[in-house]
């Protein structure tokens, strides 16, 4: 049996490396973009070594480690649920017509994860972690039993979340989760960012709360194993590493049980579904009803199904969400923020509106053809407007109203809306006449949003609308500093949100009749442009 498992493993590992090597050999480019990362993450792994082992003898270094360790585990756990083709070696279904028993293959595949930059990464930053904590010859015994369970339980818990979730993540809805990976990216700065500032000004001390209760969680409590054995607290040495081999037990349990069902129990492919007859008979949800009839309602709904359903699209609104409420939040939490930051939501989501033909790719050509005047072309744009006003509109003022909170500052909401509405406005009117201006079209597979040779009219088109909205919202700015400097500031401020509504409203109006005439006589050269990709 031992030669059998043995054999096994085997297999998988010159397997991935085959993967692994036949992948680069594809093309030129990606073994460059590949050799390339591994140089850089290399590169960064020898300077966090360097940093770790520096910050030995200092006071709070096993606080700063056991942080790390964990830092590292979240990282495992969430990877395969955003980039689940990054490892074909992760989606175990590829084995099912094999003759394999679960337990051999869960080594198999333990061991052949080892295998990557990833794990690299990893090792180093956990040997980095027993260098800095660790003193006497018994710490790094600990230390070196320490980074094996470590390591193992940070691809273990990989591994299971992987393959719990793998029907999941290999189907079409499940690959829209990695939309999400640009709100992890975008969270994940600014909280660093906000974690350096506080650090900055508090020091280290203040990671020694956090870090005396996960010292007790694996994988942390393996690293903090060294740390209580260089103290002469070799009980608690011993059960910190206990803990962690109990963890990594469990996650082996699972990721077994789960591996078992998944490669014998039938699925969706080998099961006529029994719900068939009733899926036909589903009709549309609500939404169709809460819209105005005809035209304008059909369009909308058209605009908010793509928002939910298309990856690209949801991809760029998901983005556009985050960081609109990030950037406002972030710098009042860190008391360096300005209300009027407020305003960022209402920019980001206003971009929403550009390029509003090539979201709709070469399917764009049965909307043509409804397009016979200007006028069809007007209530086009103006269902499409109106569409993203249903999301923009309460958001950009849910931003505001937190954003105020947080800064306390009541008196300044109605001019911040103010604002923030007439840009919206602004931003819609340039993006519906940039949209029949300067179309153009976005690949449905890859992660390019601008198809190749059309980069110069996606930069005009976003970059010259976004000044331009700019601009357009100039009278509403020049009234709001007028009215702090010289018309008794709070006093009047109020008028500032009605007259920033209807500003808002007029040039969102002026700005579609603009675009409408332009739209029908271009349509052709539109759906050729938006075509492309």
């Amino acid at each position: 049996m031992s030669a059998g498992v043995t054999g096994v493993t085997s297999v998988i590992v010159r397997l991935k490396l085959s993967l692994l090597r036949n992948g680069l050999r594809q093309s030129t480019g990606r073994a460059v973009a590949y050799i390339a990362s591994a140089v850089a993450v290399l590169l960064v792994s020898v300077l966090q070594l360097i940093g770790l082992i520096a910050l030995r003898g200092h006071a709070h270094a096993a606080s700063v480690v056991v942080l790390l360790v964990a830092v590292l585990a979240v990282g495992w756990a969430v990877m395969p649920l955003f980039f689940p083709g990054g490892d074909e070696t992760l989606d175990p279904t590829r084995l099912v017509m094999l003759p394999l028993r679960p337990r051999p293959l869960v080594r198999a595949l333990l061991v052949s994860s080892l295998v990557g930059i990833g794990p690299v990464f990893t090792l180093c930053m956990l040997t980095g972690s027993v260098i800095s904590v660790a003193h006497g010859g018994t710490a790094y015994g600990f230390g070196v039993v320490g980074i094996v369970l470590a390591l193992l339980v940070c691809v273990a818990l990989a591994r299971t979340v992987a393959t719990a979730n793998i029907r999941l993540l290999t189907s079409r809805k499940g690959r829209d989760l990695a939309v999400l990976s640009g709100l992890v990216v975008a969270i994940g700065a600014q909280v660093v960012n906000f974690g350096a500032q506080r650090l900055g000004s508090g020091g280290l001390a203040q990671l020694d709360g956090p870090a005396e209760v996960l010292k007790w969680v694996p994988p942390g409590s393996a690293i903090a194993a060294a740390d209580s054995a260089s103290e002469g607290s070799y009980g608690i040495a011993v059960l910190q590493l206990a803990l962690s081999v109990a963890a990594l037990v469990v996650l082996i349990a699972v990721w077994s049980r789960h591996l078992t069902r998944l490669m014998t129990a039938p699925d969706g492919s080998t099961l006529q579904a029994a719900s068939e007859p009733a899926a036909r008979r589903r009709t549309s949800t609500g939404l169709a009803r809460l819209l105005p009839a005809g035209r304008t309602g059909t369009v909308m709904e058209r605009s908010l199904r793509y928002v939910w359903r298309d990856p690209k699209t949801k991809a760029a609104w998901v983005t556009s969400l985050a960081i609109g409420l990030i950037v406002p939040v972030f710098n009042a939490l860190q008391g360096t923020g300005s209300i009027y930051f407020a305003c960022f939501a209402a920019g980001m989501l206003g971009v929403q509106m550009y390029n509003q033909f090539g979201q709709d790719t070469s399917a764009f050509w049965m909307v043509a053809m409804t397009i016979s005047s200007t006028r069809d072309a007007y209530v086009e744009l103006r269902a499409r407007a109106l569409a993203l006003l249903v999301i923009t509109l309460p958001y950009a003022t849910l931003v505001t109203v937190l954003t105020t909170a947080l800064i306390d500052d009541w008196p300044k909401l109605p001019e911040v809306l103010g604002v923030s509405f007439a840009l919206l406005g602004a931003m819609l009117a340039t993006g519906a006449w940039t949209s029949a201006r300067f179309p153009y079209s976005i690949p449905q597979e890859g992660y390019k949003n601008v198809a190749p040779g059309q980069s110069g009219l996606a930069f005009v088109s976003i970059l010259g609308g976004m000044v331009a909205g700019a601009l357009l919202c100039a009278p509403v700015i020049a009234l709001t500093i007028w009215v702090n400097v010289s018309a008794g500031g709070d006093e009047w401020s109020w008028l500032l949100l009605p007259v920033g509504a209807a500003y808002g409203a007029a040039i969102t109006v002026a700005g579609l009749r603009l675009a409408a005439p332009r739209t029908a006589r271009r349509l052709p050269e539109i759906l050729l442009a938006v075509s492309k990709g």
